[in-house]
């Protein structure tokens, strides 16, 4: 504002404003001077990571400029794309002009907490959210149904998080708490996601991770190395062990009808990959199951080293996931799986060897296993 019209709203002498922007010494009837330094904005601390407003006022003389906005961002060491969402929010939105005052006025707005909530009851977003949870519509059908039905009303947008907030996080004039029973998971919380590097390592011995195996194991191009895991029966009771060789998908299924644990799939392994010739034993590849707890003593056995996937990254045992998938088909999940003997583990697997692969050329993984073996013959 100008000082006349600051003066008017504060309710002041244009001269008094005058004073108190300029500064001005007083001399008393005593003879001494005073001085009043001028008035100046208080400073706001605030973290490096959000623009200053020294750096809005370079913004502003770079456009008068002509500058690109590459330019101006690389001359305040910022990115570009910073510098550009921040003409696209805080310019003026009746003129188009970016006003660097006025911009810090509408960030240092925008930057305030707590900010008010935005499904409000008694609005019309509320009743269309709250009537669509009612429907079993997920957050992220009622955010992207409210684009498509209200395309030009901005007080008819929310993020599905925010409603996922709503919901989670009880504030006054929010959406009813009762309505999280109409989400997928039906929880009243929120759970939280750890990362899977904050994990705790499930054994105590030495383990080989996964970017330690050689490097002719990701090309598939030496065979011998094999992918394992267990597939679960009903309530994890049961379970049946599944080995696939990565260059020929060949399958191996373990018999476990006394359990899953670590002395059963340590036994199991070894009595399988005992069978087989060396230049077909090279590696085993499992994840972080506790039914791996004795792989130490399986690498002792069979000089089979064991390596182990990265928490929650099932891709990196491709081959054995997709197997699993195949296998599905004939122990259905919810089933009692110590229900087959040895014979018919054997039958499952033999059908899947037989069956033609794609990924091999139309060749089937016994196919492909007899060549292996009759070249090193």
């Amino acid at each position: 504002m100008s000082i006349r019209r600051a003066c008017k709203v504060v309710g002041i002498h244009s001269r008094t404003g005058q004073r108190w922007s300029n500064g001005r010494k007083v001399v008393t009837r005593a003879g001494q001077v005073l001085t009043y330094e001028p008035i100046s904005r208080p400073p706001v601390v605030i973290s490096d990571r959000y623009l200053s407003e020294d750096e809005r006022l370079s913004i502003s003389d770079g456009l008068q400029s002509r500058l690109s906005l590459r330019s101006i961002a690389r001359s305040l060491g910022r990115d570009p794309g910073t510098v550009s969402r921040e003409v696209n929010r805080n310019s003026d939105p009746d003129t188009g002009r970016y006003l660097p005052y006025r911009a810090q006025c509408r960030a240092a707005a925008r930057r305030a907490r707590p900010k008010p909530g935005k499904l409000v009851a008694g609005t019309e977003l509320h009743e269309f959210v709250q009537s669509h949870l009612e429907k079993y519509w997920s957050p992220e059908q009622i955010s992207n149904a409210l684009l498509r039905l209200f395309p030009g009303r901005a007080e008819m947008r929310v993020a599905h998080e925010t409603i996922y907030q709503a919901l989670y996080v009880q504030g006054r004039g929010e959406l009813r708490r009762e309505l999280h029973k109409a989400l997928r998971t039906g929880r009243a919380r929120r759970r939280p996601h750890r990362r899977g590097d904050e994990r705790m390592p499930r054994f105590s011995g030495t383990m080989l991770m996964i970017s330690e195996r050689p490097a002719e194991v990701a090309d598939r191009a030496v065979p011998g190395h094999w992918e394992g895991d267990l597939i679960m029966g009903q309530m994890n009771r049961s379970a049946i062990g599944t080995l696939v060789e990565r260059s020929t998908r060949y399958v191996v299924l373990l018999h476990l009808p006394n359990g899953h644990g670590p002395d059963y799939v340590q036994k199991a392994l070894v009595t399988a990959i005992s069978h087989l010739p060396q230049h077909l034993s090279r590696s085993l590849t499992w994840d972080q199951g506790i039914e791996m707890y004795r792989h130490n003593d399986f690498t002792v056995a069979t000089n089979v080293p064991v390596y182990f996937c990265d928490p929650a990254s099932p891709w990196q045992r491709g081959s054995n996931e997709n197997t699993n998938g195949l296998l599905r088909q004939y122990f259905p999940k919810g089933t009692d799986l110590t229900a087959y003997d040895e014979d018919a583990l054997l039958a499952v697997a033999a059908q899947l060897n037989s069956r033609p692969r794609k990924t091999l050329g139309w060749d089937t993984p016994a196919e492909r296993l007899d060549k292996i073996l009759n070249a090193s013959i």
